[in-house]
């Protein structure tokens, strides 16, 4: 399917914006474990352990996707949530997934993807560590979209996939995510075909779990009122859904390395206080905003 010159703008535009972050020398993954293969296509979780971690832990555990546009894009955007996270005490991982510019795959690869990523984790929850009953998924962009359809979308599992594991998580951490790719959001040019049973925000029902999401006003990609609408519809089913918004701020503006790191600090202990709250997380967050 070809693209319209407005979505082929926007999908650059995230896919710049998903560019690795510059890290520090601790942000780096303890171990990578393959979770799925597909032909020749092996997809690994970049895992980031507590200090001390070890098989038969029952520790809360989270997983982050990257954004891209479903095109492009890199785990290590994420690298400094999961290494912050590990400090904290969670177990933490920044998925690999398929993308159109590494796989040739359309945007339900992603999908199916990321669902299996949930899967995988619970299933191995024993050995990796994880409490199976604390997973989060969190993301940001066209990864908070992923993340968002592994608590909504029904469809799109990958085909001999054990279903009776579920992808669902506990938790979302969703930043700029895309959750509408209904007429009017996002990527509908490429998903119009199958996007009612694609789009979060169009397949959010009861028994969502609790979610935080953060957005700036000046979003290019995803309006302050789709955000609005999630957290109505999120509520609606009687869900919790918190909302920060970022005067002033564009797609991405949560990044590390952007702005000074001042919005990436604050995203990250208001994202800190709302695991806290489910009991991911005990005392207060390290971090000090900049």
């Amino acid at each position: 399917m070809r693209l319209s010159v407005a979505a082929l703008i926007a999908t650059l535009a995230l896919f710049a914006i998903a560019a690795a972050p510059a890290r520090a020398a601790d942000e780096s993954p303890t171990r990578k474990v393959v979770y799925k293969t597909v032909g020749d296509t092996k997809l690994s979780l970049h895992i980031f352990e507590p200090k001390g971690h070890k098989a038969g832990d029952k520790t809360p555990g989270i997983v982050f996707f990257f954004g891209g546009g479903w095109v492009g894009g890199s785990p290590s955007q994420f690298y400094p949530h999961c290494a912050y996270l590990a400090s904290r005490g969670m177990w933490a991982a920044a998925a690999e997934y398929r993308t159109k510019k590494s796989n040739g795959t359309d945007p339900r690869a992603c999908v199916a993807d990321g669902k299996s990523a949930m899967r995988y984790v619970r299933a191995h929850a024993s050995e990796l560590g994880v409490d199976p009953d604390k997973l989060a998924a969190g993301g940001g962009s066209a990864g908070g979209h992923v993340a968002a359809t592994t608590a909504t979308i029904t469809k799109f599992d990958e085909e001999g996939e054990d279903t009776s594991v579920s992808p669902v998580p506990n938790a979302l951490c969703l930043f700029n995510a895309v959750y509408d790719n209904g007429p009017d959001g996002y990527g509908y040019d490429r998903v119009k075909d199958y996007w009612q049973d694609f789009s979060p925000l169009n397949n959010i029902r009861k028994g969502m779990p609790p979610a935080i999401v953060f957005l700036g006003t000046k979003d290019a990609l995803i309006p302050v009122a789709t955000a609005e609408k999630f957290k109505a519809e999120m509520e609606k089913v009687g869900s919790r859904s918190e909302l920060m918004l970022f005067e002033g701020q564009g797609h991405g503006f949560f990044n590390k390395g952007k702005g000074g790191d001042s919005n990436y600090t604050k995203t990250v202990i208001a994202m800190d206080r709302f695991l806290a709250s489910l009991g991911f997380l005990t005392g207060e967050p390290t971090l000090e905003e900049k």
